[in-house]
């Protein structure tokens, strides 16, 4: 089911609960997806940074090749994004925006409020979707498949509720400037409002328009069911299975197409009783899983013998993906 989902998308999103094996299997289908000749993005939102020690490689924030090129052009390259950096240069870039639009004794008072910011609820969430978004638009653009290996459930719901909130928001701050600004025309007709004033506020909205642009356009990509799915990793026990009920019914109501469901680490029924006695108890968590979510293809991947490390582990992992 994966690499078949893969082959006919663009953009495919692997998550779930936390330490299901997301970071192997979004390398192992990228990975049999260069192999076919498509350039590949493999783009990394958990705080865990597994990406680089299963690649055996630093990999950051800036991309950098994994594999590849093969025959037919195939390549792939990998991007690990840290919610920190990340929040930190997002608050950087708006505080260079705001020195230069706001009057100069104001500099102190941006400063005080962005450095209070850092910390604030919802400023990494705020910044990592924006580099989502950029890693959407700019993977697009250069590679035919782009997967997103996501941070843990919870935080990865709340990062997909975030472009519409944050597109209200910004909609909300442009009536505002509307308004301000239809005050600003009267107030320069009296002559107390400077042409200065106006290209300030001119260059506010602009910052605020490719903003809502930007958000539009990542909200266009994650709904679309020609170009994107989310396919939910998880193990087949009693609260992976719940959770993940919970997370397809959140992605149902966000519009956002679940393309099936692998269940990683499936133990064997002939390895000995303790073995045998687990599988019959996955059975029945899966049984559950089936009874909510039958509608939606399933790969089992069994438990591997070895550590998923380096490329040929992830060649062995893909030759059980449909």
């Amino acid at each position: 089911m994966l690499l078949d989902l893969a082959a006919r998308r663009r953009v495919l999103f692997l998550g779930g609960k936390g330490g299901v094996g997301k970071t192997s299997l979004a390398s192992a289908v990228a990975l049999a997806q260069a192999r076919t000749g498509r350039r590949v993005l493999l783009v990394s939102t958990d705080p865990a940074h597994n990406l680089g020690h299963l690649w055996e490689r630093p990999v950051g924030d800036d991309a950098v090749r994994l594999a590849g090129p093969f025959p037919g052009g195939g390549l792939l390259d990998g991007v690990e994004i840290d919610p920190a950096r990340t929040a930190d240069a997002h608050l950087a870039q708006v505080r260079r925006t705001l020195h230069r639009l706001v009057a100069p004794h104001l500099a102190g008072e941006v400063d005080r409020h962005l450095d209070l910011a850092r910390d604030a609820p919802g400023t990494h969430e705020a910044a990592v979707l924006e580099r989502v978004a950029t890693a959407v638009e700019q993977g697009l653009a250069s590679h035919d498949l782009v997967v997103f290996d996501t941070a843990p459930s919870g935080h990865t719901a709340r990062l997909l509720t975030l472009p519409e909130t944050m597109g209200a928001w910004t909609d909300g701050l442009l009536r505002r400037r509307d308004r301000s600004e239809r005050l600003g025309a009267a107030a320069q007709m009296l002559g107390g409002r400077g042409e200065a004033e106006a290209r300030r506020d001119g260059e506010i909205r602009r910052v605020l328009e490719d903003r809502r642009a930007r958000f539009a356009t990542l909200r266009e990509v994650l709904t679309d069911a020609g170009t994107t799915a989310f396919v939910v990793v998880l193990a087949a026990e009693r609260l992976p299975v719940a959770e993940t009920i919970e997370l397809c019914a959140e992605l149902d109501g966000l519009r956002v197409p679940v393309g099936g469901l692998v269940v990683n680490k499936r133990s064997p029924a002939d390895a000995g009783a303790l073995l045998a006695a687990r599988h019959a108890q996955e059975d029945a968590h899966l049984r559950t899983l089936r009874e909510a979510l039958g509608h939606l293809p399933l790969d089992e991947v069994p438990l591997q013998a070895d550590d998923v490390v380096g490329p040929a582990a992830l060649d062995r992992l893909a030759a059980h993906l449909g």
